[in-house]
């Protein structure tokens, strides 16, 4: 009988056809694991819902070959915007950047929730790109684990969450190893004027007002694309977070003498490994059932902008945080 660990695969062309037959494919890229399907096929883009338990109307992203592929995919857009995505595209394709932008004739409703626009993004990984080149088309894919928990960064932390959901005669999960950025790809609204940020990624706001030579803002307004809701990214031990050492150490302490299991976190000297390491560092928390984890914000500048919001929104919706359901 054919178990979870026969999901697994490092064979780009056992992915493709599983795509065609109407499969999904948990993909590596250079942010996190995303849960994939071929973004024209309706029923497998709907099985991505049904299996992350994800609302329908919370829109996907549509992954992408490269620029040359974009066609289709984008709809009408004015001269400022279509110079912007190609600049954006110039300087950060393929890499950790999805821009929204109006939709294109081949993009599903089931893809936006109905919505207008769609984001697009070429990922930075050299499998799941022959994947989409072997397929011709673009993949829609969210992260690859339940909805509002902890994105994978891993094959095996796929196979933690979805494992038992995802069905081995029909789906798979190509291994691509460890994500090297670790946390989600910056959401850039060109559909606004000024466009906004409307998630923060590695690629920061001043590096975007850079390349386009145009002022951005912060999101604003409703909640139009992945990450964008307030609490998201959470673990089952509640997240604490302190502004400095002192002030973890002593909340450690008193959470220790208040007979709780709980840690300190603290990667502040290191942004680009505490981003790699973010999302193994809430599982971990789990796996070791800890009470609480107390972690250290870095600071609000650069990665940091990106690592603050995954934090806040891991500490507003961590179980053991949420209000009782009589409250």
């Amino acid at each position: 009988m054919p178990s979870r660990d026969d999901l697994l695969t490092t064979d780009v062309t056992r992915a493709a056809a599983v795509l065609r037959n109407g499969g999904l494919v948990a993909i590596p890229t250079e942010t996190v694991y995303g849960l994939a399907a071929d973004a024209r096929q309706p029923a497998a883009v709907a099985r991505i819902f049904e299996i992350k338990g994800r609302p329908r109307n919370h829109p996907l992203i549509v992954h992408l070959a490269g620029v040359e592929a974009i066609e289709g995919w984008v709809g009408d857009t004015t001269p400022d915007t279509s110079v912007s995505i190609a600049l954006l595209a110039d300087a950060c394709w393929p890499g950790p950047l999805t821009m929204l932008v109006p939709r294109g004739e081949q993009v599903l409703d089931a893809v936006t929730g109905g919505r207008p626009s769609v984001g697009l993004r070429v990922p930075a990984h050299p499998m799941t790109l022959d994947l989409i080149s072997s397929l011709g088309t673009g993949l829609a894919a969210p992260s690859a684990n339940r909805f509002g928990r902890v994105s994978p960064t891993t094959a095996a932390h796929v196979l933690e969450d979805l494992g038992t959901l995802l069905d081995p005669a029909r789906d798979a999960v190509l291994d691509g190893g460890p994500c090297p950025v670790g946390v989600e790809s910056t959401i850039v609204d060109l559909t606004t004027s000024p466009p906004q940020v409307l998630r923060a990624g590695s690629i920061v706001a001043a590096d975007v007002e850079s390349i386009i030579a145009s002022p951005v803002t912060s999101a604003a307004g409703p909640s139009r694309a992945s990450g964008m809701l307030a609490a998201h990214y959470a673990p089952d031990c509640e997240v604490v977070l302190v502004d400095d050492r002192h002030e973890a150490e002593r909340e450690l302490a008193r959470r220790h003498a208040g007979g709780n299991r709980a840690r300190l976190l603290d990667r502040t000297d290191d942004l680009v490994l505490a981003a790699r390491e973010l999302y193994a560092d809430l599982r971990q928390a789990d796996r070791d059932r800890l009470d609480a984890l107390v972690v250290v914000l870095p600071p609000a500048a650069g990665l940091g902008h990106a690592l603050r919001d995954r934090l806040f929104k891991a500490a507003a919706g961590s179980r053991r945080s949420r209000p009782s359901p009589e409250n």
